[in-house]
């Protein structure tokens, strides 16, 4: 019985040169990409007229891409005009998401395994993804954890780090909660398993200090600047289950949904708190203001 691979959303990827509409059909089975993982990417969002820290976003995946062994093709400037470019073969009315990727399809002579730089190709997706800012969230501790550099491509925004994302959100969803709390190998938080995560105590803020086990993102990094900014006492540091547990206000932060409360942490009910809503409306205020990069 086939199976439909269509996208559910407005979709326009460009490459080789060229737009094309839908879900175009690139990497076959022999594919170093498919057989063996060789694929980063990065995301950035378009909603409302504004696209911020789109540069960044170009410019950390090409840093995936040498930190994977590819030779990333596009200059960062080239692909943020792309994106640009594509943005306006849309509506307007709906946010996008903008995914630049990378991925090899050749390994090289001495050892298949190992990605050969020169078949690197690119892509630029992007699609119709309706906003879920401030729509308040549950977690739930996940009982699988985060790798050390030692054993993964942390150092890479890479597809191939996200089945464990997928199966921390599938074993929290059974339990009935919506995201999962990410230890590391030693047992410190780490982030959820799909975005970077905050907590309040007495009116300060922390966030787990980057380690190289997660990715420290744009908006995370852009949302500590704008706090402080905002005359808040923001701290990196490590972080224990037990220290969420006891927080008086969690939220995460990404670029997919931006801030996001969490109302229910384990057993325990939450208020959405003040410092999330003032978290939200410096960022706002901030992209609305031009998306300055000096935050």
């Amino acid at each position: 019985m086939p199976v439909d691979t269509s996208p559910r959303s407005t979709t326009w990827t460009y490459v080789d040169g060229e737009w094309m509409e839908g879900n175009p059909k690139l990497i076959g089975p022999t594919s170093h990409a498919m057989w063996l993982g060789s694929t980063v990417f990065d995301g950035a969002r378009w909603f409302d007229g504004l696209s911020p820290d789109l540069d960044l976003h170009c410019q950390r995946v090409n840093r995936s891409a040498t930190n994977m062994g590819m030779d990333p093709v596009m200059k960062a400037q080239e692909i943020e005009g792309l994106a640009l470019e594509g943005v306006k073969k849309f509506d307007g009315k709906t946010a996008i998401y903008i995914k630049p990727m990378y991925w090899v399809e050749h390994g090289m002579p001495f050892s298949v395994v190992t990605p050969d730089p020169e078949s690197t190709r690119f892509a630029l997706c992007l699609f119709e993804a309706p906003m879920h800012t401030a729509k308040p969230s549950s977690l739930t501790v996940s009982p699988y954890r985060r790798p050390n550099p030692e054993v993964a491509m942390t150092g890479a925004k890479t597809g191939s780090l996200y089945p464990n994302s997928g199966r921390m959100i599938l074993e929290a969803r059974n339990r009935g909660f919506d995201n999962a709390l990410a230890r590391d190998m030693n047992g410190n938080v780490a982030e959820t398993a799909s975005s970077n995560i905050f907590l309040v105590k007495d009116g300060v803020v922390m966030t787990p200090v980057p380690n190289g086990t997660f990715l420290a993102g744009i908006t995370r990094s852009r949302l500590i600047g704008l706090l402080r900014q905002a005359g808040f006492d923001v701290r990196e540091t490590t972080l224990t289950v037990e220290d969420f547990a006891d927080a008086d206000e969690i939220f995460t932060s990404g670029n997919y949904s931006k801030i996001v409360p969490v109302t229910k942490f384990e057993d325990r009910s939450l208020q959405e708190g003040q410092v999330a809503r003032k978290a939200l409306e410096v960022y706002m205020d901030w992209a609305r203001s031009g998306g300055r990069n000096d935050a």
